[in-house]
């Protein structure tokens, strides 16, 4: 057998993390002939097909399985051997966080310089997509998620409680006046949220958490442009308060109607104790200790 090329097997590992030969080329930064061609080679040096071909990508088969386990093993040793080597110096590799798009720019994003400038040796992904990537599949390093993982091999903690309420733009507030309770909403009101058969997590329902009548009809998969769309007057929605009390543009509504959703910070058993793994954790963890406030407000 000839020898194998490392980059080959960190290509097969980003085939089967993402179950598609053109994510897994986007991944890697190279186009899907490339992969394809990469592919073909490692299993000609091999002398076994690693994948079967569907309508929904590329599906390991029994040997594809078998290489996988070893594969990952081989990537899991690399990550303490490149760790121990630069101890004292702090963690160096890429660390990809999987995380909501609210959480990410309003938080996260706003306070990781102070990451950085502690750990220099890294390089961060922020992953904010609409849908979580996955630590069991390692697509990702850390993930930030609005529930509890069921299954899979993972260790899953609580980060943080969070509020969510109501907003309205002044100028909208006038224009249609307060609603006197939740069911008010329904009749007279523009709402805002998002689109209901592309929700990437069931918390997300967040105005039929007020009332089991409303609906939004004007909607969005971006809590971003929810939050640009509330604060021109187009309408009202819930955003989280770490969103809508830093705006000054925007108004609680029925501030009484409070909504509650959790943050779960989730790793993969195997790869928890690496060194970026836990600094990024021990971070974040004590940046939403910091700011508790800014997620729960009294």
């Amino acid at each position: 057998m000839q020898s194998l090329n490392w980059n080959d097997l960190q290509d097969f590992l980003a085939i089967a993390r993402t179950g598609q030969l053109g994510r897994a080329a986007d991944a890697i930064g190279v186009d899907a002939t490339t992969m394809g061609r990469r592919l073909r080679r490692l299993e000609q040096r091999l002398g076994r097909t690693l994948f079967e071909q569907t309508r929904q990508g590329q599906v390991l088969t029994e040997a594809g399985e078998a290489i996988l386990a070893e594969v990952e093993a081989m990537e899991q040793a690399a990550s303490r051997i490149h760790d121990a080597s630069a101890e004292g110096e702090g963690p160096v590799g890429t660390l990809r966080v999987s995380l909501s798009e609210g959480f990410g720019s309003w938080f996260v994003a706003d306070n990781l310089s102070e990451f950085i400038e502690g750990h220099p040796r890294l390089i961060i992904d922020l992953a904010m997509s609409s849908g979580f990537l996955s630590p069991s599949k390692r697509e990702a390093d850390v993930a930030i998620v609005l529930s509890r993982p069921r299954a899979g091999p993972l260790i899953a903690g609580k980060l943080s409680d969070y509020a969510l309420r109501l907003y309205a733009s002044p100028d909208y507030l006038e224009q249609h006046g307060r609603p006197r309770d939740a069911a008010g909403l329904a009749t007279g009101h523009r709402l805002i949220g998002y689109v209901p058969d592309l929700l990437f997590a069931p918390e997300l329902r967040y105005l039929s958490r007020l009332h089991p009548d409303l609906e939004p009809s004007l909607r969005s998969t971006s809590i971003n442009a929810q939050h640009r769309l509330i604060a021109a007057g187009a309408g009202m929605g819930v955003l989280p308060c770490f969103i809508g009390d830093r705006d000054p543009a925007l108004e609680p509504v029925l501030p009484e109607n409070r909504i509650t959703g959790s943050f779960w910070l989730v790793t993969h058993k195997d790869t928890h104790q690496l060194a970026r793994v836990q600094a990024f954790r021990n971070w974040l963890t004590r940046l939403v200790r910091r700011n508790r406030e800014q997620l729960l407000p009294a």
